[in-house]
């Protein structure tokens, strides 16, 4: 397997270090991207690696990171869209939007279609990490109210964001597969990881819980299928534009299968970042 240019997103802790830490032990050129600076240096200075920082909550973070990676590399092989968080509360950005569904869909789409004449000069793959919560806790996407200005619930907006990326995904692959474009969301299983520690909600309480922990997946073990997917090649080892847990194809709600809702949910993301659709 030839060494490839990974780019991983919220790559300072949990699976997205561990994916750092696994892929650089493989003999590829890791670029960490976080948004807090120690550890951000820190993992990027453990596996020798380049590092950005990026906080998603601001766009304009997203769009210099874009500039700053495209400069760097003519090549990008993968991009992990892996950073991700959830807020108890509605919380808006400074770009206007609900903080859960800009961080885990709106940054991760703005980074994806800036860095995309690079990804497919390197007829790359976009490997997002979604999550099971996308077909729970009464999930559904309101293409009229995405950043939850009617009501507001900490699980439903998670899951709503967690259904977009697999939405992205679908459409990322209509839009770009014949290109030479490859897309694959994945789930990583209940991960003990600083995920939700500081909410003052449910998901706080049980990521804060020793017990609760004792049975979640280390995050290597849930960091897994996405360095599967990164050193695996579309078309031979998975197959573009689907939803994977533990390594193979999954269902989840169904949704995630409507292609209008795919092509809807492009057209207002392009527009709620000032992009053509």
């Amino acid at each position: 397997m030839s060494a490839r240019t990974i780019v991983i997103t919220g790559a300072s802790d949990g699976i997205g270090a561990a994916a750092a830490r696994a892929l650089a032990a493989d003999g590829h050129q890791v670029v960490v991207v976080g948004r807090d600076a120690d550890r951000t240096r820190a993992i990027a200075d453990e596996i020798g690696a380049e590092h950005h920082l990026a906080d998603f909550s601001r766009l304009d973070d997203v769009r210099a990171l874009a500039a700053a990676l495209a400069a760097a590399h003519r090549r990008i092989d993968v991009l992990a869209n892996n950073a991700g968080g959830m807020n108890a509360h509605r919380e808006v950005t400074v770009d206007g939007h609900e903080r859960t569904f800009q961080v885990n869909h709106l940054a991760p789409f703005l980074l994806t279609n800036l860095l995309m004449p690079t990804l497919l000069d390197s007829v790359a793959s976009v490997v997002t990490t979604s999550s099971v919560a996308a077909a729970r806790y009464g999930a559904r996407l309101d293409l009229g109210d995405l950043d939850s200005e009617e009501s507001y619930d900490a699980s439903r907006a998670y899951g709503a964001s967690k259904l977009a990326n697999v939405l992205f995904t679908r459409e990322l692959h209509r839009r770009y597969h014949r290109t030479g474009l490859a897309s694959a969301a994945f789930h990583p299983g209940g991960v003990a990881t600083s995920f939700a520690s500081t909410s003052d909600d449910l998901w706080g309480t049980v990521y804060r819980s020793a017990v609760a922990r004792r049975f979640m997946a280390t995050p290597e073990r849930g960091a897994d299928t996405l360095v599967w997917l990164a050193e695996g090649t579309a078309g031979e080892d998975w197959v573009s534009g689907q939803y994977w847990v533990k390594r193979k194809i999954a269902r989840t709600t169904p949704m995630a299968d409507d292609p209008g809702l795919a092509r809807g949910l492009w057209e207002r993301s392009a527009a709620m970042v000032g992009l053509p659709a």
